[in-house]
């Protein structure tokens, strides 16, 4: 929880300084949180509107970068890299960072020839030094590496940024979850209210077999005081 509250304030730091800059000192800005080490989510400071408005200037790279870290992968920029700003080494480990996040989006299982291929890594040690240093060790993955299988056991793996085509299919989702959650508790209050009738029967049962007891022991008590023997007379 901790680190999530420290994401969302870095977010909303950067949210904060995107708003009220502008041309170089933004694109400046763009670089800064696309390289920092401790954010991977993009969206938020997307859609600041002063970002927009780099589209069409000499900045505009900037924003094409900006989305590429909101939604792509290192495939998708070495795909566009002629049309793209070349990457520090803060921003490439950045991007193969997020490459892992979204091969774990859709499969928990990912081998280690996928992932070499996706993140153009040589070879198996120089792989997993990068699951466990750049990946596991920042949080934002957790798993287990099986050499004997050649893959990556993925437990845990945080959350990258909704693309707007994604929204529909995650309402969708969420609109079926709630369906199925309101059914869910239809079908409890169902059995809850079957239970509390069952108890009131057992109950009313219950006293019922208590009453024809203590009524039994009556009549039994009477009888036996009628033919209690009475005392030899004098």
């Amino acid at each position: 929880m901790d680190i999530e509250r420290k994401h969302a304030e870095l977010i909303d730091l950067f949210v904060k300084q995107a708003a009220v800059l502008d041309g170089p000192a933004l694109a400046g800005l763009v670089l800064e949180a696309t390289s920092h080490p401790s954010l991977f989510a993009f969206s938020e400071i997307l859609s600041v509107p002063t970002l927009a408005k780099l589209e069409g200037t000499l900045y505009s790279s900037s924003l094409d970068v900006l989305r590429l870290f909101a939604y792509g992968t290192w495939s998708d920029y070495k795909c566009n890299a002629g049309s793209l700003p070349a990457l520090s080494p803060d921003q490439v480990r950045k991007l193969k960072q997020l490459s892992v996040l979204t091969l774990a989006e859709t499969n928990k299982v990912l081998p280690y020839d996928q992932l070499m291929q996706e993140l153009d890594v040589s070879n198996v040690r120089e792989l997993e030094d990068f699951l466990i240093n750049e990946c596991m060790y920042a949080g934002i993955v957790r798993g287990k590496l099986d050499q004997l299988s050649r893959c990556f056991e993925v437990q845990f793996a945080a959350g990258r940024d909704l693309r707007p085509e994604q929204l529909n299919n995650m309402i969708q989702t969420l609109g079926n979850w709630l369906d199925t959650s309101d059914g869910l508790l239809h079908l409890i209050q169902d059995k809850i209210k079957w239970a509390d009738t069952m108890s009131e029967a057992t109950k009313k049962h219950c006293k019922e077999i208590e009453d024809r007891v203590e009524e039994v022991k009556k009549i039994s008590q009477g009888r036996h005081g009628l033919t209690r023997p009475r005392g030899d007379a004098l």
